[in-house]
């Protein structure tokens, strides 16, 4: 990331390019979950299927899942982690969990998270056609630019463009393969292979965010230079101060 400051020397330090790549891989973990937010999603889901694949009740398999996302939000309150992932988990295996108990059918235990899938594969694709793609407007306070991407790094906001396109037509494909299972296959049927698409599309759609992102031009840190401008303005401040007291300093002198 660009700074107002001097770039240190200290021998061993990452720089150009290999530190570009490490700020943006580091980004992406802490905006995404890294390996516990992905398991935090997983897991409910995971054991919702499980339970029902070996005694068929929707009840005690909803209950579970929905306690065990409890237990996640509760171990990340504990050690005072982030616990965004974690709710979000909570609030989608809740809902999940209402559909499922409504309508008697297990399988739409899935359904609140499928729509929320093909949800979000369209909003990539609507923004990104908007010419204000989403991911960068995920990623943007991540990486300190909020929104200076938009008009002030074009290379960057196409690098945006490419990673929501890329998150859209991942998600849409998702929902290509398990909106038919919804209708034609079972309960169990349909959870494994949710299970099984949980992972993998999610990581293919964080690597490439990685790569367009690694050949993008870095981001401009708009709160360095909000700090830069504050720091210049009290700076102009103290001066103007100065002045009038020499300048009443010389007054004082010629009066007398």
């Amino acid at each position: 990331m660009t700074s107002v400051d001097k770039p240190t020397t200290d021998q061993g330090a990452e720089t150009g390019p290999v530190a570009d790549k490490a700020v943006t891989e580091a980004a992406l973990f802490e905006a995404f979950g890294g390996v516990r937010g992905m398991v935090e999603t997983v897991l409910p889901g995971l054991l919702f299927v499980t339970i029902y694949t070996i005694n068929k009740n929707l009840h005690f398999s909803a209950i579970a899942a929905l306690g065990v996302s409890l237990v996640l939000v509760a171990v990340r309150l504990v050690r005072r982690d982030t616990v965004k992932h974690a709710f979000s988990g909570v609030f989608g295996v809740a809902f999940g969990v209402v559909f499922a108990m409504m309508t008697g059918n297990a399988k739409d235990f899935y359904l609140p998270g499928m729509l929320y899938t093909l949800g979000l594969g369209l909003a990539y694709i609507v923004t990104t056609l908007a010419g204000v793609p989403l991911i960068g407007l995920i990623l943007g306070p991540v990486f300190k630019e909020n929104l200076s991407w938009r008009t002030r790094n074009p290379g960057r906001k196409k690098a945006y463009a490419k990673a929501s396109w890329a998150w859209g037509l991942i998600l849409l494909t998702k929902c290509a393969i398990l909106f038919p299972l919804y209708w034609w296959a079972d309960t169990t049927q349909l959870g494994w292979v949710l299970v099984a698409l949980k992972i993998p599309p999610f990581l293919l759609a964080v690597y490439l965010t990685w790569v367009f992102l690694a050949k993008a031009p870095p981001p401009i840190d708009v709160f360095a230079e909000m700090e830069a401008e504050e720091q210049a303005e009290k700076a102009r401040k103290a001066e103007e101060r100065a002045e009038q007291a020499r300048t009443a300093e010389a007054q004082g002198r010629s009066e007398a």
